[in-house]
């Protein structure tokens, strides 16, 4: 039987890769971009761009640093670049009198992390495939240093923060995420001063495991309790099944802590991403508003339970069952008690009109563009105060098997 001979030559687009991950993996944070912008001229690419996005999500920040073309914060919401973070696809702009500037999505799994511009004399497929690889190993590089560093945090901040929502922004786990068979997205106001509002979730097999909370109070406080709900939750959910016994055990967590006079509102959710099935529980929060078809259908009621700290009985689990393509619509208190210019306060039945106002006016985006677009209508509505946390957080339902590998050229 002859020796069969199995071919390992480095194509050029794999040494350049190789090349880009074999550096990165000991070079300092800062000198990062100066390695990425030398690689894309590699193509033929100049004018490199890494954009970031601000946390108020109204603007893509460039990265500063060697070799870098740093112009100005583009706007998320009406740019090239804009289209490319919100979408997740490669925008292609041509230039005058020659030339393409390309708008790359740099996505960590399905999260967007920001985009990567750049400019060729031309593109081709073989250019459009390599450069797709490029963007996503580039995401990987920048998330990787970004716990070796705070030059991505100071880019990506366009105002003071507070204490309190610096220990917010680094609880929250990854603003998006999507799967063929769910996605979710939030969004969190004031950005640089929100205190006691946080989410989480996690995918763990075909269950989505989604909390929504808000900490009475404001400042370090609020904070603080939001900390200890989510760490709480986050054990529970690593350790137990129930929704009942999550409640539960993050109920004896604030009350050991913080006494009998504190408390957080909670939304707790498990859905079966095979089936569409969900299992609420409310805890003092408003209920959560079910979107069908861009329009609001109902509120998803539950049997009333106390707010974590508070020491209530067990909690009645209230279940539902979604169709493909509904959107969850988690909010808390201070999107709807928010006084707007006559006084009264926002209220659930101009959010529920807000909602099928944007349903009505244009396609959907997308969850995340979506979403944030619902966010700063809202903010809008209510002459830009935001003087309370005011979350939003949404859950879209796809349905259909999850034992199977998208695989792309």
């Amino acid at each position: 039987m002859g020796e069969v001979r199995v071919d390992r030559s480095e194509g050029f687009g794999e040494r350049l890769l190789g090349v880009l991950l074999d550096r990165a993996r000991l070079l300092p944070p800062q000198l990062i971009a100066p390695l990425i912008a030398d690689e894309v001229a590699r193509i033929g690419g100049c004018d490199v761009s890494i954009l970031l996005q601000d946390y108020a999500q109204e603007l893509l920040v460039p990265l500063p640093g060697s070799k870098l073309h740093v112009g100005q914060p583009v706007p998320v919401g009406d740019s090239s670049a804009g289209r490319a973070f919100l979408r997740g696809e490669v925008v292609e702009v041509a230039q005058s009198p020659s030339g393409v500037r390309m708008f790359l999505p740099l996505l960590d799994g399905s999260d967007t992390v920001g985009v990567m511009a750049l400019t060729l004399d031309a593109v081709g497929d073989d250019d459009r495939r390599l450069l797709r690889r490029l963007s996503g190993l580039v995401a990987d590089m920048l998330v990787t240093k970004n716990a070796y560093t705070d030059q991505f945090f100071q880019a990506r901040r366009r105002e003071p923060m507070s204490v309190s929502a610096e220990i917010q922004w680094t609880l929250l786990p990854p603003l998006t995420m999507s799967v063929p068979q769910v996605e979710v997205a939030g969004i969190l106001e004031p950005a640089y001063r929100v205190a006691g509002d946080s989410f989480d979730y996690a995918l763990n097999g075909n269950i989505l495991h989604a909390a929504v909370i808000d900490a009475m109070g404001h400042g370090l406080d609020a904070a603080t309790m939001a900390t200890v709900a989510i760490g709480a939750y986050r054990h529970a959910r690593r350790v137990f099944i129930s929704l009942a016994e999550k409640y539960a055990f993050m109920d004896d967590a604030i009350s050991r802590q913080f006494g009998p006079d504190h408390f957080v509102t909670a939304q707790l959710m498990h859905v079966n991403t095979a089936t569409g099935e969900m299992e609420l529980v409310n805890a003092g929060h408003p209920a959560p508003l079910l979107i069908r078809d861009g329009r609001v259908v109902q509120q998803l009621e539950s049997a009333t339970t106390l707010p974590i700290g508070f020491g209530g009985e067990m909690p009645r689990i209230r279940e539902h069952t979604l169709q493909q393509g509904d959107r969850v619509l988690c909010y808390t208190d201070g999107i709807i008690e928010e006084h707007v210019g006559d006084g009264e306060q926002f209220g659930e039945e101009r959010l529920i009109r807000c909602v099928n106002r944007l349903g009505e006016a244009e396609p959907s985006q997308g969850l995340r563009a979506d979403l944030r677009r619902l966010s700063h209508t809202l903010k809008r509505e209510r002459s830009g105060r935001t003087s309370d946390d005011a979350t939003l957080f949404m859950i879209e339902w796809r349905g259909g098997p999850a034992d199977h590998l998208a695989v792309l050229d």
